[in-house]
């Protein structure tokens, strides 16, 4: 009878430590998740208002990554240096509108993440003026404790067959 008892506390033991370890690990990634997705949607905030302040340059020295590449919607791959050089070009490039919507934010393990969102711009690049809506895709690493832009890459909004 005894070691009937003692089986049953020890099986009842094991499940109570199961999900005092389990439950709150789950809750904190959880938690975690829901801080990097606010964490995210801020910078990419935060890289509109950098962009029609004139100070996207900045933005972009301090939150890409060094190997940064973009895909445009316009059918280009610029760089990060590129993008940078252009940034620092207030004449032939400038932002008059930039609008970001139905961002959304998914993140996977502890050092990427995925924002996607639609955009509406009217820019000067390279001194030709663009308006366009498009989809953009961003990929987001932590980079030793600090979130970088990684890649970026949109396509045309709204595009009909043959534009």
């Amino acid at each position: 009878m005894l070691t009937k008892r003692w089986k049953w506390s020890v099986s009842v033991l094991s499940v109570i430590l199961v999900v005092a370890t389990v439950v709150p690990a789950a809750l904190a990634k959880k938690a975690d998740t829901k801080s990097v997705e606010a964490t995210i949607t801020k910078m990419e905030m935060d890289s509109r208002k950098a962009d029609m302040a004139g100070q996207n340059g900045s933005w972009m020295k301090a939150h890409n990554t060094d190997d940064y590449k973009m895909g445009t919607s316009w059918g280009a791959w610029e760089d990060n240096a590129e993008l940078q050089k252009d940034a620092a070009d207030t004449v032939n490039n400038k932002t008059t509108k930039r609008d970001i919507s139905d961002i959304a934010v998914s993140v996977y393990g502890n050092n990427t993440a995925i924002a996607r969102y639609k955009e509406s711009y009217d820019l000067m690049i390279k001194g030709e003026h663009r308006t366009r809506t498009i989809l953009t895709t961003d990929t987001w690493v932590n980079e030793k404790g600090m979130w970088k832009l990684a890649a970026s890459h949109s396509s045309q909004a709204d595009q009909k067959i043959g534009d």
